[in-house]
Order: C-alpha cells, then structure tokens, then sequence
C-alpha cells in the first residue's frame, strides 16, 4: 500500500519538494496537492518579467494541470481549496469549501505574506503588494488606465516593480526608509550606481522617507501618499514591497510549534514527526528565508528524507543577491560589510560604470560586492562556500578568477 502524502501549497518550495520526490521514490506516496490559487504551479520569482513585458504567464509555468494528471497527483487549486484545519489527531486536513483529505505524511508549503505599512489608508483601493499573478495582472490593468504609481520599498522586489511599471508607461516614484537603496543588500557606493542608472531609465526617488498616511477619495481609492516631514505625491497605484512574513496561521491553529516561522530540524520536520514544513513558511535554526536558492535546498533535503532514502541534513549558506531588471548587473553574498579584524579590497571604474569590494578575514574571502561587471560572482560564492584559503592570489583576486588563475 502506498502511504498518503498530503501537500498543502501548491508553489515554489513544495512543488520542487514533490518534484525530488517523484524522481527518488515515484511509487512510494499517493500525493495529494492543495493550492489557493487557480492554476498550476508558476516560476512566482519570474513575475517582474511578466510585468515589465519580456514574459506571459504562460511562459512562467513550471507544471501546467496536465502534469499533475500524468504524475498521477490530485491537485485541488481555486477558489475554495485554500487549507483552513489540520486535525493532527485523525491525519486529516480540511479545505474552506469543505472537500477532506487523509494523510500519512503532511508538508505544509504555505509561504508567506506581503507585509503591509502600518499608516492611515492601507486598505484603500489601489493599494497592493506584489506576491502572485493576481497583483501582477492588477499593475498591468492600472498602467491601461492610469499614470502615477507609489511603490513602498527599494529592495528586490520593490525595484522590479518599478522597473516594470515604468515600462509598462506609468510615472512612477519609489519611496525607502533608508539612505540608499538594497541596504541590506548592496553598500553604499553601488546603490548609489543602481539609482543613478535606474533614474535615466525614468524611475524617480524619494530616499529616507517617513510615510505618514495614504489618502483617498470619495470611492475610498487611492489618490495621494502623505509623509512625516509635510511632503506629498499624487498617487493612482501603490505597491507595497517592504517585506514578507512566514505564514504559519494554518500551523498554529493545528497546535503546530512555531516562532516566527514553523520551527523545523534539519530534516525539514516539524515537532510532529508527520509533519514537514519547507519554504518562506518556516524557520530553521533561528532564520528565516525569502530567495529560492534555499528553499530548492530544502526541497531536496526534505524529500530525501520523505523517500527514506537517506539522512541529508539541511545546511543554511549564505545566499546570492541578484536583481531581475534587464541590463542592470549587480551581485552580493555574504558579510559584505566587513569588521574591525576584516579588510576590504575595492576596485572601482566609474566611467564604464563597475565596481567591486571584496572582504577579506584571516585569508578567506567572507563577502563580494559587484556593480556592473558581475561575471565572476558565481566563483566568489564559490571560495567563500567552501571557505577557501585565498591568501595566494590575493593580490589578483579583485580582477576575477581569469586572472588569479595566472597569478
């Protein structure tokens, strides 16, 4: 008899987890997949390109319903399928519209959820985050109709957003909480690169801002962003992108252990053997995850451990920063920042546009910092992954793994 696998999320984390799974043990579990969301599984990270124009949703599907079928998985998505109880005691989970499933294994894949500003206005209409198709096709039915769009938010996901707003013909201002943009994923001689290109491309910026409120009109949408120090933006369209949150609701009201996120060991179970968790919903060893490197990581250590087929443990690396707008290059991975027993070493090129910080600690390289020529990124993470002694090529290491290899 094959046992009972019971799925609940039907994106990224968990439909990699079932991927692994199907290619180490295909005939091990009955698989049943829950999914909020009325489609098959999609690339989520690849949204900003069907924003920006370069990609359909089509063309960011990863598994389309007919893969399910041919797998031999039941997949409940739409409306109505969303997960609302885990009865732990009789290994069965129940779906909103009331279908029921049993299971013997359960992995949880719930992801997280935009985190929304705490001001005056956030209910409005017109206020969004930018998290699934649904957000993204509500952008692409704004920039049709209107022109002044707000995005909350100079990271990642806030200056794709932009980025694809901007060529969607919207005017677009983003506002951040912080002197320079990517804070916590950049330094700030590149982030100040970034912005200079990213304003010939026609975004606009308002840096260290304090937003106040939002305000609307008599239709309760969205007309005008306040600010703390008496400043005022018209706004059509405001996008939220100030961060997620683990979404362990679900697991909390099964009686689940959870912090920030639903605590898990290193084989990716929580603190009820028969229960998995992977992805942007869990924590492991006090951290949280929001890129999906790890969370592939986690998928294939879970289903190794799912298909009993060994022991793989999972080990969080410092993960790659990356940013998904055309034509821009930037890299960044590791303690980029550096201490009092670190040193730097920097090059940069301002006329074409490059440059580099490397950090160094007792002969290993700990952080890499890229702006424009970012070709060597994947063998920095490399030497500082397998912490590598770099003190022979030290002296070349700034100019790429071309050159150290000479050296």
């Amino acid at each position: 008899m094959k046992q009972r696998l019971v799925v609940i999320g039907n994106g990224m984390a968990g439909m990699r987890t079932v991927e692994e799974l199907l290619s180490a043990a295909p005939d091990k579990y009955d698989i049943t997949v829950f999914g909020a969301e009325p489609y098959g599984n999609y690339n989520r990270i690849m949204l900003s390109s069907v924003l920006c124009g370069e990609k359909t949703i089509e063309d960011i599907v990863i598994n389309d319903r007919q893969w399910y079928l041919d797998n031999g998985i039941k997949l409940h998505a739409g409306e109505g399928k969303t997960v609302v109880y885990i009865d732990r005691k009789k290994k069965d989970v129940y779906a909103q519209d009331g279908t029921v499933a049993g299971y013997d294994r359960l992995l949880i894949a719930t992801g997280s959820n935009a985190v929304m500003p705490e001001v005056p206005g956030n209910n409005l209409e017109g206020v969004i985050s930018f998290r699934d198709i649904v957000d993204v096709n509500k952008m692409l039915n704004y920039s049709r109709s209107h022109n002044k769009a707000v995005v909350l938010g100079g990271g990642l996901l806030g200056l794709e957003a932009a980025n694809g707003l901007v060529l969607r013909g919207m005017d677009v201002t983003v506002i951040h909480n912080h002197e320079f943009l990517l804070n916590r994923q950049m330094d700030r001689p590149a982030a100040k690169m970034l912005q200079t290109e990213l304003e010939q491309r026609g975004l606009k910026f308002k840096m260290a801002a304090k937003l106040k409120q939002l305000l609307g009109d008599e239709n309760k949408h969205i007309t005008e962003v306040s600010f703390e120090d008496g400043g005022r933006l018209e706004c059509d369209l405001f996008v939220t992108a100030i961060g997620v949150r683990p979404n362990v609701a679900l697991a909390q009201r099964a009686g689940i252990y959870c912090q920030r996120g639903i605590v898990v060991n290193d084989t990716l179970q929580s603190y009820d053997p028969s229960v998995y968790a992977v992805g942007e919903c869990i924590q492991h060893r006090g951290a949280t995850f929001g890129l999906v490197a790890p969370l592939f990581e986690q998928a294939k250590v879970c289903a190794n451990h799912l298909s009993a087929h060994g022991a793989a443990e999972y080990v969080s690396l410092p993960a790659a920063t990356k940013l998904k707008v055309t034509g821009i290059n930037l890299f960044s991975v590791g303690d980029f920042q550096g201490d009092d027993h670190s040193e730097s070493i920097c090059f940069t090129d301002p006329a074409v546009g490059v440059y580099k910080k490397l950090v160094v600690k007792a002969g290993k390289l700990i952080g890499a910092v890229l702006y424009g020529d970012t070709a060597d990124g994947g063998w920095y993470q490399q030497l500082l992954e397998q912490e590598d002694d770099i003190s022979n090529i030290r002296e070349a290491l700034v100019f790429g793994k071309a050159y150290a290899g000479i050296a």
